[in-house]
Parts: C-alpha cells; sequence; structure tokens
C-alpha cells in the first residue's frame, strides 16, 4: 500500500499528466458524435411494441360511415358559409349546433401581447358525459379553426362535429369526450388547456365555465381542405418545450393505421422512407431539431407539458381514403383510450424515432450527451490543476526588488525565495467567480430585449447586438491591457475558464435527461471552448482565432439557422425578414406557450459563450506580451546586457523572455523579495 501511494503521488507531480485531458477530452466530443450516428444501426435500435395490455389497438370493430357520410357534408357546408364570418359569429353558430346534439357547450375568452402584436379570440368547447363513467377522466378532441400553418381546417372541424354527433349515440364511453373548436392552434389551445389546469394568468386567460375529469389523452385533426382522397396519415407528436407524449400511444395510432384500416404512417413529414441507415438518420435528426428547438408543432404540442398524451394527425398521399375512413381512425384511436384503466406509463416518456416501428430509448442515446458534456468537466479540472502549479501561479505585484547594493525606502517585510521551499500558491477564486456570476446576469439583458420589442425592430436589434457581441470583447482586452497594475494573472484566467466549463457541463448534463436534443446541440457547438487558450501573440493565428470564436458565438449560429430556415423552409423569404420571423416566434413562444429554450439561449449559452468566454479568449489582456511587459514594470534593478535583450527582442517572444528572466531572478538566492 505505501509503494502504490508513493507511485501515485510521483504520478500526480509528473507534469506529462497535464498533456493527456485534452486529448481525452477530444475523444469524448468524437465517441458522443459517433454514438449517435450509431444509433440508427440495428444493433443499437429497437423495434417498437405495446406495453399497455389495457389499449388494444385496431381490436374493435368501426362503425362511423355510412348515414355519416351525409352528416359531415351538412356541417362542412355550414362551415362553408362561416367561414369569412368573425371569430364570435363562429362560435355562436357552433354552440347552436353543440347544443342540438345534447352536449354541455362552453365558451372562453383570451388575449395575449407579445412583439407588439395581440393575439385574442374565443374558444368554444363542449362535453360529452360518460354514460358508464363518473366524470372522473376524459378523452379530448381538437379540431381548430386554423391549423399551425395558418391553413383554414374546413375539413377537421366538420369532422370533428360529425364524430361529436356519432360519439353521443354510443354508450360504451367509460370517460368523458370533450371537443375543443379554437381559432387556431397556437394561441387559443394553449389558453384552453391552461385554464383546464388552472394556472392560466386570469388578466389573458378566463376560466372555463365548466370542466370534465383529469385528461387521459388528446388527438387533433388536422385536415384542411384538399382534392382527392389519402392513403397515408402523418403522426405528428413533438410537443412543447422538447416533450414527447407516451410512446404506446404513437404506437396505437400507427398500429390502427397500418393494421386495421390499411394505411401507411408517417412521422416527422418522412414521407418516402425506404427504412435504411440514411432514411433512419434524417428522421431522427430532424426529430432532434424540432425538439431542441421546443416550438409547437401541432395543436397537441400544448396538452404534453400537462402529461396529457396527446397527437395530431393529418391526411397525406393520394389513394381512396376519404373522409369516413379518417374519421374510424380517429373512432378507433378513442376506443383504444376509452379502454385505459390507468394513466399510460408502462411504454417510454424519452426515445427518438427514426422510423413508425424503429425507436431507440434514453439509456441507449442518452451517453452520447453525457460524452460532450464529461469533456467540459475534463478540461475545468485540467484548468483547476494549472491554476494550482507554477504556470498559473497567482504572481503578487512586486514593489521592489533589494540587491546587495540598494536599500529600502520603505519598511517591508522580506521574503527570500529559495528552490528548497516549493509552495502551492493560493487561488484568488473570488474575482473569477465575480465574472462568472456577473456574466450569466448579463444574458438576461438579450432575454429582456428580445422578448419585450416589437417585432418589426426585432432584427435590427439583433444586427446591433451581434455586432457589439463582436467589438465588445476587443474592447474590454485593450482596457486591461492599458492597467499593468489591474492585478490580473494567468490564474485568474486558468479558474475563470475552470469555472465556466464547469459550469456548462453541469448544465448540459442536467439538461440531457430533459431536453436529450438541446443539450447535445449546445454541447456540439460549444465545444471549442474546451480548447481554448490566452489570446495567441502571432497576428495572423490572432485574426484566425477571432474569427473561429466569432463563426462560433451564438449570433453567428442564430443567423445561419435562420440563413437555413429561409432558403429551405420558407422560400422566397429575405434573410432579415426570416430572421424577424424567427425572433417574433420566439418571444411568442416565451409569453405564450412558456419555452425555457430562450433561458437556455441567453442566460446559459449567451452567458459562457457570448460574455464570459469572449473575455476568456482575450484573456482579460493576459497575452503572453502584455503580461510580461506588466510583469517587468513591476522591478527594476536589471542590469544594461539584460534590458539590451528585452528592448531589442521581438515583440512576440519579449513577454516570455521577461517571464523566464523573473523566473531565474525569483529562484536566485542572491536577490531577496519585498512584497507589497
Amino acid at each position: 500500500m505505501p509503494r502504490l501511494l508513493a507511485t501515485l503521488a510521483t504520478l500526480r507531480g509528473d507534469p506529462r499528466l497535464l498533456k493527456l485531458p485534452p486529448y481525452l477530452s477530444l475523444s469524448c466530443i468524437v465517441v458522443g458524435v459517433v454514438w449517435l450516428l450509431l444509433l440508427p444501426l440495428d444493433e443499437f435500435s429497437r423495434r417498437t411494441y405495446i406495453s399497455e395490455n389495457a389499449l388494444l389497438p385496431g381490436q374493435v370493430n368501426t362503425y362511423f360511415g355510412g348515414s355519416d357520410r351525409n352528416v359531415f357534408q351538412a356541417y362542412r357546408h355550414e362551415i362553408d358559409a362561416l367561414a369569412e364570418k368573425t371569430n364570435y359569429e363562429i362560435n355562436d353558430e357552433l354552440e347552436n349546433i353543440l347544443r342540438g346534439i345534447g352536449l354541455k357547450v362552453g365558451r372562453q375568452n383570451y388575449t395575449y401581447h407579445s412583439a407588439g402584436h395581440t393575439y385574442a379570440g374565443e374558444n368554444a368547447y363542449a362535453i360529452l358525459h360518460a354514460p358508464r363513467g363518473d366524470a372522473t377522466e376524459a378523452i379530448v378532441l381538437v379540431t381548430a379553426w386554423k391549423n399551425v400553418k395558418n391553413e383554414f381546417n374546413r375539413n377537421g372541424v366538420a369532422l370533428g362535429l360529425a364524430l361529436a354527433r356519432y360519439f353521443k349515440r354510443w354508450s360504451l364511453w367509460s370517460k368523458d369526450i370533450i371537443l375543443v373548436v379554437t381559432p387556431d392552434s397556437r394561441a387559443g389551445i394553449q389558453a384552453w388547456v391552461d385554464a383546464y389546469h388552472d394556472t392560466h394568468d386570469s388578466s389573458r386567460v378566463a376560466s372555463l365555465p365548466i370542466k370534465s375529469g383529469l385528461l387521459q389523452g388528446a388527438v387533433a385533426i388536422d385536415y384542411p381542405h384538399r382534392e382527392g382522397g389519402f392513403d397515408g396519415v402523418h403522426v405528428v407528436y413533438d410537443g412543447v418545450n422538447g416533450q414527447l407524449p407516451n410512446l404506446d400511444l404513437i404506437n396505437s395510432v400507427s398500429y390502427i393505421a397500418n393494421g386495421q384500416m390499411g394505411l401507411h404512417s408517417f412521422i416527422q413529414e418522412r414521407f418516402q422512407h425506404s427504412d435504411k441507415y440514411d432514411d433512419r438518420l434524417r428522421t431522427m435528426l430532424r426529430g432532434m431539431m424540432n425538439q431542441g428547438l421546443g416550438h409547437a408543432v401541432g395543436a397537441h404540442s400544448s396538452f404534453i407539458p400537462y402529461h396529457v398524451d396527446a397527437v395530431t394527425l393529418q391526411p397525406v398521399g393520394n389513394g381512396w381514403h376519404d373522409e369516413m375512413g379518417f374519421g374510424r381512425l380517429v373512432e378507433s384511436a378513442f376506443r383504444s383510450l376509452n379502454n385505459l384503466l390507468e394513466h399510460l406509463h408502462q411504454s417510454f416518456f424519452f426515445y427518438l424515432l427514426m422510423h413508425k416501428d424503429r425507436f431507440v430509448s434514453i439509456g441507449t442515446y442518452l451517453p452520447s450527451a453525457m460524452l460532450i458534456a464529461v469533456n467540459f468537466t475534463i478540461m475545468a479540472i485540467l484548468m483547476w490543476v494549472k491554476s494550482g502549479s507554477g504556470e498559473g501561479a497567482s504572481q503578487p505585484t512586486v514593489s521592489t526588488i533589494v540587491t546587495g547594493k540598494g536599500t529600502v525606502e520603505e519598511k517591508k517585510e522580506v521574503v527570500t525565495a529559495t528552490p528548497s521551499t516549493p509552495t502551492t500558491p493560493e487561488r484568488d477564486i473570488y474575482l473569477p467567480l465575480g465574472i462568472v456570476i456577473a456574466c450569466h446576469f448579463l444574458g438576461a439583458l438579450p432575454l429582456f430585449i428580445f422578448n419585450h420589442t416589437p417585432s418589426h425592430l426585432l432584427a435590427p436589434i439583433f444586427l446591433v447586438f451581434s455586432i457589439f457581441n463582436i467589438t465588445l470583447p476587443p474592447f474590454i482586452s485593450s482596457l486591461a491591457n492599458l492597467t499593468p497594475a489591474n492585478g490580473l494573472t494567468l490564474q485568474h484566467f486558468y479558474v475563470l475558464k475552470c469555472f465556466s466549463l464547469l459550469l456548462l457541463g453541469m448544465f448540459l448534463s442536467s439538461l440531457a435527461t430533459l431536453n436529450f436534443s438541446l443539450a447535445f446541440l449546445v454541447g456540439l457547438v460549444s465545444s471549442p471552448l474546451s480548447f481554448t487558450s490566452p489570446w495567441p501573440s502571432n497576428t495572423t493565428v490572432r485574426y484566425a482565432y477571432a474569427a473561429l470564436l466569432n463563426i462560433l458565438s451564438p449570433p453567428a449560429v442564430i443567423l445561419a439557422g435562420v440563413a437555413a430556415y429561409a432558403h429551405y423552409g420558407a422560400s422566397g423569404t429575405t434573410l432579415l425578414g426570416a430572421l424577424e420571423h424567427v425572433l417574433r416566434e420566439a418571444a411568442f413562444g416565451w409569453d405564450v406557450w412558456g419555452l425555457y429554450i430562450p433561458v437556455v439561449v441567453c442566460l446559459g449559452r449567451y452567458g459562457l459563450e457570448v460574455w464570459l468566454p469572449d473575455l476568456t479568449y482575450f484573456g482579460l489582456g493576459l497575452d503572453e506580451e502584455s503580461l510580461g511587459q506588466t510583469l517587468y514594470l513591476t522591478f527594476y534593478d536589471l542590469d544594461a546586457e539584460e534590458e539590451d535583450q528585452i528592448y531589442h527582442s521581438p515583440p512576440d517572444s519579449r513577454g516570455k523572455l521577461v517571464l523566464q528572466m523573473l523566473d531565474v531572478l525569483m529562484l536566485h538566492p542572491r536577490f531577496p523579495i519585498v512584497w507589497n
């Protein structure tokens, strides 16, 4: 045992160990990315299956059709007549229709303000009380007047009314059924869900006059006008803040569509899926992007944060199936939810789908994000070790050097530095810790500005903020270099970087369990932070370094994403127009959906990558040249040869030379040093 301890002590002092962490950190990043790319393979993914036996998907006969077609067409005719009416006029007519069916009807007003725009309207909903239930559980059918693309949901609303009339005729329901008709799929449904769970702001959203029991599930119909039939159904499942419904619900809908209805089922808008590696990877990455953005992709998205499993169904393709077939799909899904004895809990809530029949669970994909987070922790430990070694030791200010010929003007304590008395320098953690805290509080500045600015000013302010982000760090660095006695040392840089990387690693590790995709994307873009160093002296390297850091900064990443959106997602839109749209949607998500993504970007990533790392990139003025010259100014007893060697050396090497000479002076027994 003593020999082992002695060996460990020897290894601890071996300087070669300090060369290992950067390679280990890089290996974690590479392995994490490779791990993610291996997930679509059969060896890492699994086929989907239904865990909740009570669902019994596709095991019942569906009867929606026949005369119900005439009812549907009649409702659609009435819906067409209401297309140009106001929201309140539409709800007046819907209330008459629903009361005629025999349902209890309620209405709810809401008004949201975001980015200078007002989102106001009135929701209409009706409750069908279950003949065999006790009003303790309910299932929701959502038919928004307009979908997320602002398309008129003509067939969807008519089909919802026809299904409500059809459901009323059956006595088999053990759970209440709630039909919700909202003006849109974004603000209206969010107001209704918040009010149903009594978490709404009463100044913006009215309370619900009538309620039912605990919501067990929800299905939204997105069926705008289309010519001809369809042959497939697109299952949209992403929720707000990247939350997902129970996998059993998605599997049940896919099983019903594929088996009972003879329909194809698709996810993530991948309508030509070959179930090969390329298509699996694209589907998985698209799902990760939607999860990372955290925005609502359908009327169902607002339910998921309340642990209400929900999906949106959209007809796609061209085929012989019509509205009655889509209605039977919804009917069968409701029959399965009606069979539940308890809330869905058997299957997964954390997963990545790469095909309708293939997925990976959290235990398989989580290590990829954790490995990227670990790389920051490894480098943080390295920075802490360096801050306590001679390389990053905090050097106090030298006021006077006493030689054999000189005298001390003031009475000072004399300390002789000798090689035989090595000491571990005390770390100054208060200044770096204060900078870290201040930087994160500064991250609240963009969070406040971009959520309290009219939409037409968002793009210009973002560009101004981006320029400010580029120019501020060099300015701060220049100010630091102008004050040699500012007390900043290389140790401060190491401790500052240690705290920032350690905080980033802990933050990403925690976030990965809630929103894996967001943690992975932020960690991957932030990974170059692990390998930054004090500002290089070489001019060419310096400008290349600055360009790389600005390319990886949050404003540049956001602009790149907006450019991709303008090119692929909104063809014909200018870059400034797309930027304004994205920032307006982000403000809307913050004000209406309660997105925490802006907090992650501003307080987390902006705090670490706009303010703090930029300050550390510029070394707080601690590049080698300025640090050496600063230390040189603090002592004066150099001979003529040493001064000539310093002043005639190239600027790039002058700082290194002064540091080397200072080390020699401090260790030489002839030079006792008087400290402040």
